[in-house]
């Protein structure tokens, strides 16, 4: 008999697919069973309970954790208790507690951050309230709304929706009103057309309305000792954080909405709370648990110009670079002919280079909109007949996507090194439709491509996950190998025989590996001098583009003299951002960017490439101990081998982290030199007032880069880049000789500054090495599930459109 079910063709699919899932998993692993036995051996999965795609594959990760973290503490505490009476610990037994803690309280796993970047009214909040469903969280941008900070979205444990608003400090707004005092300080009589210039110029504008909602009509014109006197329209709190809870999404939404918002300047109805938007650096919000967006991903909504303000200038640009991947935003409306989505996807590779980026896509907005007669007219003649406005947009949207993937490509082919794995992502544009998502009048729920992005996120997760798990497990039983051993009294014959022949060749590798560094940052040296060169001619260019303004100086008075009370920078929420620094620098850095890609990327082994030989130089240690361990008798012992392999790969693991994050340095150095030579020339522009001030200051600016030019600025910019690669090769050595010395001081014998007598952790042992094992079983089971969704969904019969949308 054959049950007819009454559900959506689609939802019987997925059902069907869930249960022939978890059916292959009971046949193949039986051992992994749906119980609610906590016993150690069981890996709980639920497979037939969830549609595909669902979190509950990291369910084995999970547990296999959480039982690792129980392991390390028992052993911790066991060891602790040891030597809780001693009055001196000796170094090995310090080492092992450290590491055992260090391991204890170490992150589930680092947030992955998704920066979604795009200019105002682009569609940032929108894409996020989707992804999260929840319609109208974030203020969607209007005529007279728009985000005005960087917001970052979470999920957690907690069962109450939060947010926390972090504002300036008192000395960071000290600072910020003292430029913008200057900024609005006019010491001279101007002519009649000078003074509608300067009050119709947009820095004015930004100063005096932030005064003024800080302080209140009138605050434009007193100076910055009267402002610091003056009690603002609203008590700032003294933690500079104000926390809001809420039981449900709504009610956050309304506490929240008149901090994250700025109004239209003319706009007279504000709410008390918008009288500190100013003074706001950042917003965290965290949302009760969430497959949505599961724990562990951050989304964060990124304003696409950066701020006046040093201290959300510098935000902004740590964000941007703290972010794995970034989603550029840009409605469609924009995409083909706008600039500002260009300037975006510049900055995000940029973040590639000197960030922890490794993802880039353009997300396309608003994708249900188009007029369908023009669209029509101007489409090719012979393509096949449309016959309903939902073809037409499914067209164009393809369409579009084709070409703005084979733009991006290019674009990131010339920037970025050829093997550079975001060239390799089946997806680098989407279009989206968050109003579509819910009202679904046009597309489908798929069509608006939300569950993609979705789907996106729980795979980055997983993916992260289940390697931050492999590299914890096999870390912590690296630590129980060898606290088991310290219980042994064996002595091994030539013991420090071999750990001598092992310490010479640790020495003699860690020589070619600082070789091999060097000849990696060797291969900078031509580029720089080559950007150099084309820097020294086209600066003037360069210069010329950034001062001259198509509508002469009218409105571009004080944003100059903010560019230099900012040293060269001016961001503001409306204006494209100004960075003479960096336009000054950008033929180096057209130069360096393919070669620098190649030193920080990690592939084949090549002279270019850093983390590669580095690699080599773990697998040739862990090789040799091996090879000295069978000669040696640690047949015997395997636990030392297994310790010294395990603990490497924890050290080089650990250098790597500590590369990416010096490498921003090391990039950033170029424009830093750049600033730093030009600091008094800035001085000396943003002291200038008075009459025909604004040619004057391009005047002063010019001068000083002709001057430093000549006395050999982008030649120290070069030194300066080279020296961050020295200070890098440098420190790279110190942490492997360091950490390399350490490790096989610990190893080499028992009775040598260890305890014979530590607390027995045979249990903690066994236990160890069962979890250990563990981690096949798990990836196959892993690897299995991914081939039979594969499978399946390549059989899925597609979804049909909404109906009623035909012409």
């Amino acid at each position: 008999m054959i049950a007819i079910s009454s559900e959506p063709p689609s939802l019987v699919w997925d059902n069907l697919l869930s249960c022939l899932i978890g059916f292959s998993f009971h046949f193949f692993f039986p051992s992994l069973r749906c119980s609610a036995d906590t016993s150690f051996g069981d890996l709980v999965l639920y497979p037939c309970q969830v549609p595909t795609g669902d979190l509950s594959l990291l369910i084995p990760d999970e547990k296999l954790e959480s039982r690792t973290r129980r392991v390390l503490s028992n052993t911790y505490q066991k060891l602790i208790q040891s030597v809780f009476l001693d009055d001196s610990i000796p170094n090995g037994v310090k080492y092992l507690i450290n590491r055992l803690l260090a391991l204890i309280e170490k992150p589930t796993v680092d947030p992955i951050y998704i920066g979604l970047f795009g200019s105002t009214g682009a569609g940032k909040s929108s894409l996020i309230n989707a992804i999260i469903q929840q319609a109208m969280f974030l203020p969607v941008s209007g005529e007279s709304i728009c985000t005005s900070c960087i917001v970052q979205v979470s999920s957690g444990c907690c069962a109450q929706y939060e947010a926390k608003i972090h504002l300036l400090s008192d000395q960071e707004w000290r600072e910020e009103l003292k430029n913008l005092t200057k900024l609005l300080h006019r010491t001279e009589e101007l002519g009649r057309e000078e003074a509608d210039a300067w009050n119709r110029d947009e820095a004015v504008e930004e100063a005096t309305w932030k005064l003024q909602m800080i302080y209140g009509n009138g605050a434009e014109s007193k100076n910055y000792e009267e402002l610091l006197r003056a009690k603002p329209k609203k008590k700032i709190p003294t933690s500079r954080v104000i926390t809001l809870k809420a039981e449900e999404a709504e009610e956050l939404s309304i506490k929240l909405d008149p901090y994250i918002r700025t109004q239209r300047r003319d706009w007279d109805g504000e709410a008390a709370e918008m009288h500190i938007w100013p003074l706001i650096k950042h917003v965290e919000v965290t949302l009760p648990k969430s497959d949505l967006i599961p724990e562990g991903v951050v989304l964060v909504d990124i304003p696409g110009t950066g701020d006046f303000n040093s201290k959300r200038d510098e935000m902004w640009k740590k964000t941007i670079d703290k972010c794995s991947v970034i989603w550029v935003i840009s409605d469609i409306e924009r995409v083909s002919g706008g600039r500002a989505h260009e300037d975006l996807l510049n900055e995000s590779i940029k973040a590639c280079q000197r960030g922890f980026c490794r993802d880039v896509a353009l997300v396309v907005t608003k994708a249900d909109k188009l007029h369908l007669p023009e669209y029509l007219r101007e489409r090719k003649a012979g393509n096949q007949a449309i016959q309903s406005q939902r073809e037409a947009v499914l067209e164009r949207n393809e369409m579009i996507k084709l070409q703005r993937t084979r733009i991006l490509k290019e674009k990131l082919k010339r920037k970025l090194p050829a093997d550079f794995k975001v060239l390799e992502a089946s997806d680098l544009v989407y279009t989206v439709s968050a109003q579509e998502y819910w009202q679904q009048a046009l597309l489908t729920e798929e069509e608006t491509e939300i569950p993609k992005l979705r789907e996106y996120i729980r795979k980055r997760l997983l993916d992260k996950k289940r390697r931050t798990v492999t590299k914890y497990v096999t870390e912590a039983f690296g630590l129980l190998l060898l606290t088991d051993s310290f219980s042994s009294t064996q002595n091994l014959p030539n013991e420090h025989l071999h750990m001598s022949v092992l310490r010479r060749f640790a020495e003699e590798k860690v020589e070619l590996l600082e070789k091999a560094i060097g000849q990696c940052f060797a291969c900078m040296e031509q580029p720089l001098q080559e950007g150099v060169r084309t820097a020294r001619t086209s600066y003037r260019c360069i210069l010329r583009a950034c001062l001259v303004r198509s509508k002469g100086n009218q409105g571009f008075h004080q944003t100059l003299k903010a560019v230099c009370l900012k040293n060269g920078i001016y961001a503001s929420r409306t204006l494209a951002r100004i960075d003479l620094n960096e336009a000054l620098t950008q033929p180096i850095y057209d130069q360096i960017d393919p070669v620098f890609g190649s030193i920080f990327r990690t592939g084949k082994p090549t002279g270019s490439a850093l983390m590669p030989h580095i690699d080599a130089f773990k697998h040739s240690l862990q090789e040799k101990m091996t090879e000295i361990g069978i000669r040696s008798g640690w047949k015997y012992d395997s636990c030392k081998k297994n310790f010294l392999i395990q603990e490497i790969s924890a050290i080089l693991g650990g250098l790597e982290d500590h590369i990416l994050r010096r490498k921003r340095r090391v990039y950033e150095s170029l424009t830093a030199s750049v600033q730093s030579d030009l600091k008094l020339c800035y001085e000396e522009a943003a002291q200038i007032t008075g009459k025909k001030a604004c040619e004057r200051m391009k005047d002063a600016i010019r001068r000083g880069v002709d001057r430093q030019v000549a006395e050999g600025m982008f030649e120290r910019a070069q030194e300066r880049m080279q020296h961050q690669f020295q200070q890098l090769k440098t420190g790279i050595v110190e942490k492997v000789k360091g950490s390399i010395t350490t490790m096989l001081t610990l190893a080499s014998s028992q009775g040598d500054g260890l305890y014979k007598e530590l607390a027995d952790v045979g249990s903690e042992y066994k236990e160890m090495e069962k979890l250990h094992r563990s981690l096949r079983e798990v990836a196959e089971n892993a690897r299995l599930r991914k081939g039979m969704q594969e499978f399946l969904l390549r059989a899925s019969p597609s979804k049909a459109g909404p109906p009623g949308t035909s012409l």
